[in-house]
């Protein structure tokens, strides 16, 4: 019997999952899609929320919509570099 390394493993853990999600590659890049459009929807959201006040950070005066919306920001970056390995796992462009 041939030894299974930890990369064998995820691998089929990652194919059960899709699986048991029912997820092919274009339900993945439409799920993809709308979580950046809802990011998107908070980052506007937020920002006509939140007022104009000012706050220090590292010695600056920001505003603090600027949080919520780095925040925001953050999550969308990592929604598209999750959605690009999900490509490269697949084998798309």
């Amino acid at each position: 019997m041939a030894m299974r390394g930890p990369q064998d493993a995820e691998i089929e853990d990652a194919g059960r999952r899709e699986e048991q999600l029912g997820a092919n590659g274009q339900e993945l890049e439409r799920k993809y899609r709308i979580a950046l459009a809802l990011y998107g929807v908070l980052a506007v959201v937020a920002w006509f929320t939140i007022g104009d006040d000012r706050m220090p950070l590292f010695g600056k005066m920001i505003e603090i919509r600027w949080v919520p919306i780095f925040v925001l920001a953050m999550f969308a970056f990592r929604t598209v570099m999750v959605m690009k390995a999900d490509r490269i796992r697949r084998g798309d462009k």
